[in-house]
C-alpha cells in the first residue's frame, strides 16, 4: 500500500424508469468495470457540487444531488473514501460516454448482476436497498 493520504471521492447513485445510470471506467482504479458516475473531490468544492459535476462531466447529464446513501471505502494502492449520494435526473435524456469514461448508460436493475462491476458494487448497492438479492 502507498504512503498516500486517504481521497474523498463521490458517487451518484441516479434511478430513473427503473434503470441506473451507470458508467464504464476508462482509468484506474477499476478500468473496464461498471460503477456509478463518480470521482474525487476538487480542492475548495463542496461535496453536493461535486456529486453534480462528475455526473455532467461523465455522462452530459444533469443531476441535483440528494441525500447521502453510503459510505464505501476503497483500500488498495490507493485509498479512497467514496460518499455515494442519491442523484435527481434534472432533464431525462440518454447519457454520452466523457472523457474518462468508456462508456454511460442506463442500465435496468435486474441486469446489473449481469454486468462486470468494480469490487463490491452489487454487494454494496443490495445492502442499501437498491438492488434487491435474487
Amino acid at each position: 500500500m502507498s504512503d498516500n493520504k486517504p481521497r474523498v471521492a463521490v458517487g451518484a447513485i441516479v434511478l430513473h424508469e427503473g434503470s441506473l445510470l451507470m458508467v464504464k471506467r476508462g482509468t484506474d482504479p477499476g478500468k473496464g468495470l461498471w460503477t456509478v458516475p463518480g470521482g474525487s473531490l476538487e480542492p475548495g468544492e463542496y461535496i453536493k457540487d461535486a456529486v453534480v459535476r462528475e455526473v455532467r462531466e461523465e455522462t452530459g447529464l444533469e443531476v441535483r444531488s440528494d441525500e447521502l446513501l453510503g459510505i464505501f471505502e476503497v483500500v488498495g494502492d490507493d485509498h479512497y473514501v467514496i460518499l455515494d449520494h442519491l442523484a435527481t435526473l434534472s432533464e431525462s435524456g440518454e447519457p454520452i460516454a466523457g472523457d474518462d469514461v468508456e462508456e454511460a448508460a442506463w442500465v435496468p436493475l435486474d441486469e446489473i448482476v449481469t454486468l462486470e462491476c468494480t469490487p463490491r458494487f452489487v454487494e454494496t448497492l443490495t445492502a442499501w436497498g437498491i438492488l434487491t438479492s435474487t
